[in-house]
């Protein structure tokens, strides 16, 4: 038996939407555009932004000439992925040699909202090869500016998966497959996504 794992948070009006220092993104609106009793169908209209929500943020979403959301392969959004422990890696600075040529990157850290890692750990995980990451929660680099971490992964052509559900995300560990489906958007920054994980994935 095959456990699954949806990281996705729920788009409804309790869902928190980023915001600071006099910004913020577009709001979430879901509102009734006809209904049965008149229409013979229901269809709501919805209004949100490419970063709503549980979502992935393509290069161009910090880097003004990065690749836009339809520059990544559909391959890349579904596989194994290289599980790395964030806590276990502290003081030591130094990733576990388990690299298997994984596409994605998954960086966990138990119950915490935010981590900080040092430059070293930050250049050593961007030599990896893996085009998606995902975290948990905020990551900084220590001693850089508040977007460093997302503008060089930007600039390195990484794709990001972000505002996940923590609680689910705790319950992720090593050695399972992601998947995550973003809209078929062309030409845009991000996208939210439906992203679920599937654990203890017998080997070929």
């Amino acid at each position: 038996m095959f456990e699954l794992i949806d990281l996705t948070k729920k788009l409804d009006m309790d869902l928190s939407i980023y915001a600071e220092d006099g910004y913020a993104d577009p709001p979430l609106q879901i509102e009734n555009w006809c209904d049965i009793q008149r229409q013979g169908y229901k269809v709501s209209r919805l209004s949100l932004g490419t970063q709503t929500g549980t979502h992935i943020d393509a290069p161009s979403h910090f880097a003004e000439n990065g690749a836009t959301l339809d520059a990544l392969p559909l391959p890349s959004l579904m596989g194994k992925y290289f599980w790395v422990d964030l806590d276990a890696i502290f003081p030591h600075e130094k990733i576990n040699t388990d690299y298997q040529g994984e596409s994605i990157l998954f960086l966990a850290s138990a119950g915490k909202p935010e981590s900080e890692i040092s430059q070293q750990l930050f250049d050593a995980l961007l030599d990896l090869p893996c085009l998606v990451w995902v975290i948990p929660h905020d990551i900084h680099v220590t001693g850089r500016a508040l977007f460093y971490f997302n503008q060089r992964l930007a600039e390195a052509g990484k794709f990001l998966i972000e505002n996940v559900d923590e609680t689910s995300a705790a319950q992720v560990k090593a050695g399972g497959e992601l998947i995550a489906l973003p809209l078929r958007l062309i030409g845009v920054s991000g996208s939210p996504c439906r992203v679920v994980v599937r654990q203890g994935v017998a080997e070929n």
